[in-house]
């Protein structure tokens, strides 16, 4: 682990509930780095220094994260990064398309005009962290607006069962623009996807939306 931020000085001054989020976050955020590598045992002494926080917000936050698909616990082992095979992350990225591409058509009947506009105000600020090299941020606001774009078919079973999903995926997503040719190819998708959403023209969505997520997988395929 060569990347830390220490979070001493925050227990101090923040409620337990903020504490969990800010180590959860944390935790989340150096398994979508590769910071903590999949397979990875998590030895929670050197992490808890690390960290400056004690095992037992440690343990809520790897509970958390495991309930998410991030992290495997092994009885009388502790916790590891979850690993999954390259089948495993091809048939979620499977599913995954399905279910966006089903959001694509409800959404283009369902969805408000300003519920458009706020996708496009997170488009915008994806497209702000691209310029800047800004990897980590591109990522979750793109993972926001996926997010999103489901949340537009307002149908709640489709919403949830896409969140299960794309928690699980998070590292594999993130390594799916590794590169300047692949993040700039994912970056065009999204333009396709975001004019076809404002448009409102549901064929061109889910075709957008398609190919954005088979594109993806073509992304990870050597990787993982």
């Amino acid at each position: 682990m060569t990347k830390t931020r220490d979070l001493r000085d925050a227990a101090g001054a923040i409620s337990r509930h903020s504490l969990h989020d800010a180590i959860t976050s944390h935790l989340r955020d150096m398994i979508i780095e590769g910071e903590l590598e999949q397979g990875e045992r998590i030895y929670e002494g050197p992490l808890c220094e690390t960290l400056g926080v004690s095992r037992t917000p440690l343990r809520e936050a790897l509970r958390f994260l495991a309930s998410e698909g991030l992290v495997e616990l092994v009885p009388q082992r502790g916790a590891r990064v979850r690993q999954f095979s390259a089948r495993d992350v091809e048939d979620m990225l499977v599913l995954i398309r399905s279910l966006e591409e089903l959001a694509a058509r409800l959404a283009c009947e369902r969805a408000t005009q300003e519920e458009i506009i706020e996708v496009r105000a997170l488009h915008d600020d994806m497209i702000t962290h691209y310029h800047s090299g800004n990897r980590l941020d591109y990522y979750k606001t793109n993972q926001q607006i996926h997010t999103a774009i489901v949340a537009l078919s307002h149908n709640e079973p489709l919403v949830q069962m896409h969140a299960s999903l794309q928690s699980k995926l998070k590292r594999i997503r993130f390594i799916g623009h590794d590169g300047p040719e692949k993040w700039a190819a994912a970056v065009q998708e999204h333009e396709l996807i975001m004019a076809a959403l404002e448009r409102r023209d549901e064929n061109a969505l889910v075709a957008a939306l398609g190919e954005h997520l088979g594109y993806a997988w073509q992304r990870v395929r050597h990787m993982v």
